[in-house]
């Protein structure tokens, strides 16, 4: 499996607080990891450090082969972070339009791009409304499409179904589900435990390392659990 992310002994502090310690993960084409852990883990840190927007204290952190950071790459990417990054005063369609540009999107194909992102997200009757008044999940809403432009080969989605019904919750799966079919890979932190059933791969982390990866079942077996939300519970519980 070609590898499109690696991280490789990552070691992160925040003054004398040692987020990360000695890290390693990977996540392979055509493939959905879960990264899972408990406020403050350090999965955000993960995350950053894999996008280039923090630089690791120690360790490697590779994406698409190359030694992160690397600028040329984000491109390549579709990240959907915690908190909305959005243009209140600007309409769906603005946000969407200036976002496609940014990732170079050919203006011949745009709006069929943009349709296409809105259709995934049930956002389609309100891509003319302005952002300022739409509601938490409508803004998670818009963030998930925004990520969505452009097909990104590799998918970087941190708590993406915050705030977004069960119904669409599952919508959003399927097309996750599909792009992995199509090769893409894909890193979602999610604090939904039934979502990290849907994984290939779930990544426990807790005190800095990563303490369990492997797939959902055999990590359940593993513990002699019956569903993730006890492994976590139990891995938790072992650590304290």
């Amino acid at each position: 499996m070609e590898k499109i992310i690696s991280l490789e002994k990552v070691a992160k502090s925040f003054g004398k607080l040692k987020v990360l310690k000695d890290v390693d993960l990977s996540l392979g084409r055509g493939e959905i990891l879960g990264l899972l852990g408990p406020s403050g883990a350090g999965k955000s840190t993960v995350i950053n450090v894999t996008l280039g927007v923090e630089k690791a204290d120690a360790g490697t952190a590779y994406v698409f082969g190359e030694v992160m950071p690397q600028r040329q790459l984000l491109g390549k990417m579709g990240y959907m972070a915690q908190s909305d990054a959005l243009y209140e005063s600007l309409t769906a369609r603005a946000n969407l339009k200036f976002f496609a540009e940014m990732h170079g999107i050919s203006k011949e194909g745009l709006d069929e791009e943009i349709n296409r992102v809105a259709e995934v997200v049930s956002l389609g009757k309100a891509l003319d409304q302005y952002v300022f008044g739409f509601s938490g999940g409508m803004k998670r809403r818009l963030s998930l499409a925004i990520a969505l432009l452009g097909n990104p080969l590799l998918l970087v989605l941190d708590e993406p179904t915050v705030g977004i019904d069960p119904a669409l919750r599952r919508q959003i799966w399927a097309e996750l589900h599909k792009m992995k079919e199509e090769g893409h890979a894909i890193l979602v932190t999610t604090h939904v435990m039934d979502e990290a059933e849907l994984v290939d791969r779930v990544a426990l982390l807790m005190g800095g390392h990563v303490i369990a990866n492997d797939a959902p079942k055999k990590l359940e077996a593993q513990y002699g659990v019956p569903s993730i939300e006890d492994v976590f519970l139990k891995a938790e519980e072992e650590l304290s």
